[in-house]
């Protein structure tokens, strides 16, 4: 694949990621620091980001550096939060009662978050 195709499909895709969250090319820009004429030329294909942008990026999106760069979905996504790694090893030890107690509270935070995130553009209008 030539650099040229990499950078359109890049932008494709950065595009198609900005658009199913609703933001607009300003909002986007503002959240990662930089210029809109900036934002344009990544999403137009022109330039791809600085490594450090298309960390921040991967995490706006919850999507892989992999899947930016590449289009290609890992179905695991690496944990990098070291102290979160290290409960769920510590976890690993815990009974099977225990364990299920614990999944249970991870599922409530994760249904609490994602209706949380659901609201938030209701409470901005």
């Amino acid at each position: 694949m030539e650099k040229d195709e990499i950078r359109r499909a890049f932008g494709i895709r950065l595009k198609t990621l900005r658009k199913q969250r609703k933001w607009t090319q300003k909002e986007l820009a503002a959240e990662l620091d930089i210029g809109f004429s900036q934002f344009n030329k990544y999403e137009c294909g022109l330039h791809i980001p600085p490594m450090e942008k298309l960390i921040q990026l991967s995490e706006l999106f919850d999507t892989s550096l992999d899947y930016l760069l590449t289009g290609s979905r890992s179905e695991e996504r690496p944990l990098h939060n070291m102290r979160l790694l290290e409960r769920f090893r510590a976890l690993e030890s815990f009974s099977t009662y225990d364990k299920e107690a614990v999944i249970v509270i991870i599922d409530a935070m994760i249904v609490k978050n994602r209706v949380e995130r659901a609201l938030r553009p209701l409470e901005e209008r």
